[in-house]
């Protein structure tokens, strides 16, 4: 049985207000999620509090993002329970998510793996939260250190915009992933 990705997108942007940058890495993210067949969930995102439920977010998504089918695809996940949204971790990440991967092009030695070493977890039954921060200051050091492991996408260091790394990263893992598995 193979496990679940799930793309994490943490707000490294503006805890207060909502802004097109929060709307617009969903609308971008969404699509590779269902392309991929992975979940999304975000963490510390201010929605308006009247919005409860990931399909209430979705519908609202859809009606203030400028980015094409990209809201239609979230509110799909929504509909198949793919798309999830949480508070900014205190203690740690929603354990039903899986392991914590950390996307950083500065990965911890002692923690690090790499994209196939992901598809293995994933082939092995393990699902995985692979997280992104959005925002130039990436994730904050606390959060750093609440994966179980980095990833450098790359496997060279080299930066990649978040949403380049966004599509750019269950491309590669799930690749690996089909490379794997037996014909």
């Amino acid at each position: 049985m193979t496990g679940r990705l799930t793309l994490g997108l943490y707000n490294s942007l503006d805890p207060i207000k909502l802004a097109e940058a929060h709307r617009r890495a969903l609308a971008r993210a969404a699509p590779v999620a269902a392309a991929f067949e992975c979940n999304l969930a975000v963490f510390g995102f201010p929605f308006d509090p009247d919005l409860h439920t990931p399909r209430e977010i979705a519908e609202w998504l859809v009606t203030t993002t400028s980015i094409g089918q990209g809201g239609d695809w979230i509110v799909k996940l929504a509909e198949e329970g793919r798309f999830n949204h949480f508070p900014f971790p205190k203690g740690g990440f929603p354990p039903q998510l899986g392991k914590v991967v950390i996307a950083t092009r500065r990965p911890d030695g002692r923690i690090s793996v790499s994209p196939r070493d992901v598809s293995l977890m994933l082939r092995d039954g393990r699902s995985i939260l692979l997280l992104f921060g959005l925002g130039p200051r990436g994730l904050p050091e606390k959060v750093m250190s609440m994966g179980e492991h980095h990833m450098d996408l790359t496997t060279k260091g080299v930066s990649l915009e978040t949403c380049t790394a966004i599509g750019a990263a269950p491309a590669r893992i799930m690749t690996y992933l089909e490379m794997t598995r037996p014909r």
